[in-house]
């Protein structure tokens, strides 16, 4: 390969030997241009592995949810405002009637109004409150076996709003607020509600020490005196379930009916049905959400591993990162080959393709779903397609089989390639480091060799110019 020697910007007769040295060190060079190239693209293909990994992840999560929904019962209500239900996996197959005749409610008092929420309404002696809950029958308080709490109020918090404060602040199930009823000479007032719905959660106030005007505020005490307010009263949510009398401290019901969770939210004036059956709704969407998991994983494969196309073949494309990549080849042929191989139900199931429940492989590889043929299976046959999906060989188990064989950590088909690929970026780094390292000697002794030609030849035109001289001088 020829070196052009760049025009000298040395003495006259001499090499410009920075110039010079650069041209051949940019030759010497060459190999670790190509090696970072390499490792540019071998980090993309880094990437494009990260970006699978984490579409297989994503497919997997589809396949848990549609396992969960194909495998248990789910709960309808006719009245979603009156009653929403909530199934688990050891929800029975059932049909309820519910009227609710009452919501539970958290008990609210309020105070009598004051002129400042900012004005001391004490002397500032100090004044123990005690808060305790429990269940108020007449002038009869029945505490619910939780510990009274006290806050004590003095010359630091006697305003209303250094009250409200310090209730909060002290955390024990009451919340304290101020409200202002826009009243000319007394609009102020505290506003306490038991953080817990239920008639047990109704509130014993009394007050110890002080001037006895924070009694005045605050004391409520069904046996003796009541200076605050009910504005609501505590009490459970009431109702029937198939005629049966139901009570509870929370309009949250856990365990009315086996394995449903009901959250009452209105009084009914008709009964509500609830119905405890097949998923087949959650199993559409889920069915959905994993064929469009799988679509999009194939076709990532499918891009990233594309030899790409000439202009003679309808227009050219690039080849993909990964063109011909055996690990990508082997994803694609296993995917297929699990949703193509028959699986063996349990429990006698007749159903042993994805197709005949009207999810089916197209000729480019995705997946599409036949919504008419899905509705007819699952309406006509949900416990043959739970079977399908969930059994021991069913399409999920098996295909959440070869996922963890993708991802298994040292030995995975990605964990394999990606360690292969970062051996190898590890290796052309070593290399960029010895031709480096060899480079830097090398310059030294251009440097050094084309240095000492300079000397030569400026010393051979010293002598040049001397004999010319000479020869001059002799003619004369």
């Amino acid at each position: 390969m020829s070196t052009t020697v760049a025009a000298s910007s040395s003495a006259p007769g001499t090499i410009d030997v920075q110039s010079l040295v650069a041209q051949l060190m940019a030759v010497a060079n060459q190999p670790v241009t190509a090696l970072n190239t390499q490792i540019a693209t071998e980090q993309t293909q880094l990437s494009d592995f990260g970006t699978i990994s984490g579409m297989v992840s994503s497919l997997q999560t589809t396949m848990t949810q549609l396992s969960v929904d194909a495998s248990t019962n789910s709960a309808t209500s006719s009245n979603t405002a009156a009653v929403t239900p909530t199934a688990n996996s050891t929800a029975v197959a059932g049909s309820y009637a519910v009227n609710i005749s009452n919501l539970a409610q958290a008990q609210s008092l309020v105070s009598a109004g004051q002129a400042s929420s900012s004005t001391a309404i004490s002397n500032g002696t100090a004044t123990t409150v005690t808060f305790a809950f429990g269940t108020t029958a007449g002038t009869t308080f029945t505490a619910n076996g939780s510990a009274a709490k006290s806050i004590t109020i003095d010359s630091t918090n006697n305003t209303l709003s250094g009250i409200a404060a310090a209730i909060n602040a002290a955390n024990m199930g009451v919340t304290a607020t101020l409200i202002n009823d826009g009243s000319a000479t007394a609009p102020y007032h505290i506003a306490l509600t038991s953080n817990s719905t239920g008639a047990s959660n109704s509130l014993q106030i009394t007050t110890a020490g002080g001037d006895g005007t924070i009694n005045t505020l605050l004391a409520y005490n069904p046996a003796g005196t009541m200076n605050m307010t009910q504005t609501v009263a505590a009490q459970n949510a009431n109702f029937t379930l198939n005629s049966i009398a139901i009570s509870s401290a929370s309009n949250t019901v856990a365990n009315a009916i086996q394995g449903v969770s009901l959250t009452l939210g209105s009084v009914t004036t008709a009964p509500v049905t609830l119905t405890v059956g097949p998923n087949t709704q959650g199993v559409t969407s889920d069915i959905t959400s994993f064929t469009n998991a799988y679509n999009a994983l194939w076709n990532q494969l499918k891009t990233v591993s594309s030899f790409g196309s000439s202009p003679t073949s309808g227009g050219a494309t690039a080849a993909g990162d990964l063109a011909g990549n055996s690990t990508i080849r082997m994803m694609m042929s296993q995917m297929q080959s699990v949703l193509d191989t028959a699986t063996t139900p349990a429990s006698g199931g007749s159903l042993s393709y994805l197709a005949q429940i009207g999810v089916a492989m197209q000729t480019d590889g995705t997946l599409s779903v036949n919504s008419a043929m899905l509705n007819t299976a699952l309406t006509n046959k949900f416990s043959d397609v739970g079977n399908l999906l969930t059994s021991a060989t069913g399409v999920i188990n098996n295909m959440n089989s070869w996922a963890n064989a993708v991802l298994a950590p040292g030995n995975g088909l990605i964990p394999s390639a990606t360690s292969a690929i970062n051996s190898t970026i590890t290796d052309q780094q070593n290399k960029i480091s010895q031709i480096n390292a060899q480079n830097t000697i090398l310059q030294a002794q251009y440097l050094q060799q084309y240095t000492n030609l300079n000397m030569l030849l400026t010393s051979m035109n010293s002598t040049s110019t001397y004999l010319a001289q000479q020869f001059a001088s002799a003619k004369n």
